[in-house]
């Protein structure tokens, strides 16, 4: 029925600001910019990965409407709308230590887990974003959410 997913979006405030943030701190790349009124199509991804991309949404109240607008801000900048994306690394270690050495705010430092080692980072607009070395899942072992320390 379907070959893949292609995009997934999130919501923040100001698509420049957020540009600074994922291309400027965490590295991402610019796929397109495009002005489509009443939006701006802003796609990212991971250098070297082309087949999925990040669309950068503004809450527009042309398309939702300015009650809904608000809300979505409003929960946006509580970190109320759960979790935006998994970026995968080869050392979640040092990328943290690089990420925190950027000023990027810390939600859950590294921690071994069942399926690799893992951390958490926010946005400037609330979007939590977690950062995994990923196991194979033929390593995981017994499933469980427990720390098995080495934070």
């Amino acid at each position: 029925m379907f070959d893949s997913i292609s995009h997934a979006s999130i919501y923040v405030t100001d698509q420049d600001a957020a540009l600074d943030f994922y291309v400027g701190k965490l590295g991402l790349e610019v796929r397109a910019d495009v002005e489509m009124a009443p939006m701006r199509w802003l796609t990212l991804g991971v250098p070297g990965q082309d087949d999925f991309q990040v669309l950068l949404e503004t809450p527009i109240e042309a398309f939702i409407g300015a009650e809904s607008a608000g809300q979505v801000e409003g929960l946006l900048s509580k970190g109320a709308l759960g979790l935006g994306f998994i970026l995968n690394t080869g050392d979640c270690r040092q990328t943290f230590t690089e990420l925190v050495d950027k000023g990027v705010e810390v939600i859950e430092e590294p921690t071994d887990r069942f399926y690799g080692v893992d951390c958490a980072i926010r946005d400037p607009f609330g979007n939590h974003i977690r950062i995994t070395e990923p196991k194979d899942p033929e390593d995981w072992g017994e499933p469980s959410w427990e720390s098995s320390g080495g934070g």
